[in-house]
């Protein structure tokens, strides 16, 4: 749009404007305000930049310069100042108006497209604009940091920084959700994701895990569902490595299916633990850490700042109890899977009543 055009389009009354303030002297009405803000909203939204827009001004400054006599340069420039600072006024709030609207709608596609939620052809138009091709494979990242994450958290802005700066636009969608920083690619990109883990965790801190490869809009939310089982999966076991792939752990949600045959495992392999004297805290603790260890009794009793005689014993005081040796390679899964499975429900602290 040329100059001329944005005058005819945007500077209605400005030269009225300028004449009536600089022949007294007075400041803008309220109303002169009002529509100089209104037009100035009016550009923004018809998409108009404000450097243009504050030229076209300038120019119609000195093309409707007052000639009468007596007239006063500071009043006519204080009016201009006015008229321009009020129509600046009014693009600006249009412009934020605007940005608002987009992290509305941002915000909407994001929750819709890690619940599954909305229709998938308008949820697959929709992610287009943002970069996604949700009919191929997808893969998910969750990391969570030692604070809450949110949109403009500078953590958000500074792995987002790192990502772009490394691998350009790469189809990468990086936002915040429940105070966790997440991170959607295309699924044969494992190098954005290891990239993003290792500049989330550097930042953030706390822990990052990703999720397998899915096609489509509902492998997104299942790849996304994957991470944040992992990260649960992780607290529960206090798993302490930065990065964790749910892959390495699918052992795990398969030993949970079928909860109720886990709690009848739990109670009967670990239920005689309850009998031992200071509960069964100790000894839980000791066939944790020693199974961790690969059941190497020197390592797991440095782990438990015991002597390998005091390891020795609670060894043989679960023996004892439950009947079940855990030195015995023959014993040794059912115990060890429990032992898993206490942890997973939060035995004997949740135990049924």
């Amino acid at each position: 749009m040329t100059e001329r055009a944005v005058s005819e389009a945007y500077l209605e009354g400005y030269a009225r404007i300028l004449a009536d303030a600089s022949a007294t002297g007075r400041r803008l009405t309220r109303d002169e305000l009002d529509s100089r803000r209104t037009l100035g909203e009016q550009a923004a939204e018809a998409g108009y930049g404000l450097r243009a827009l504050v030229a076209a001004h300038l120019t119609a400054t000195r093309t409707n310069w007052p000639t009468a006599s007596g007239t006063c340069a500071d009043d006519v420039l204080a009016a201009a100042a006015q008229a321009v600072d009020a129509f600046a006024e009014g693009y600006e709030q249009a412009q934020r108006h605007a940005v608002r609207q987009e992290e509305a709608a941002r915000r909407e596609f994001i929750d819709d497209l890690l619940y599954g939620r909305s229709d998938l052809g308008r949820l697959a138009q929709r992610a287009e604009r943002y970069g996604l091709r949700l009919a191929y494979e997808h893969a998910v990242a969750v990391a969570r940091g030692a604070a809450a994450h949110d949109e403009g958290d500078p953590v958000l802005r500074e792995v987002e920084r790192a990502l772009i700066g490394r691998f350009g636009d790469r189809g990468i969608l990086l936002t915040t959700k429940d105070g966790r920083l997440v991170c959607v690619v295309p699924g044969d990109q494992a190098d954005v994701l290891a990239f993003f883990a290792k500049q989330a965790y550097a930042t953030g801190g706390g822990q990052v895990a990703i999720g397998r490869p899915q096609s489509g809009a509902a492998g997104v939310v299942q790849s996304y569902e994957e991470a944040l089982n992992t990260l649960d999966l992780a607290e529960r076991l206090d798993f302490d490595a930065p990065v964790l792939h749910a892959s390495d752990l699918l052992v795990y949600p398969v030993l949970t299916r079928d909860r109720q045959a886990m709690a009848d495992l739990v109670h009967n392999a670990l239920g005689p633990l309850l009998r031992a004297r200071g509960g069964p805290g100790p000894l839980l603790d000791t066939l944790t850490a020693y199974f961790d260890s690969g059941c190497v009794a020197t390592e797991t009793a440095r782990r438990l700042s015991l002597s390998v005689r005091a390891l020795t014993y609670r060894l043989d005081r679960i023996h004892q109890l439950t009947g079940t040796n855990p030195t015995d390679p023959a014993h040794r899964y059912t115990l060890q899977t429990a032992t898993i499975g206490a942890r997973l429900l939060e035995w004997p602290a949740k135990r049924a009543r």
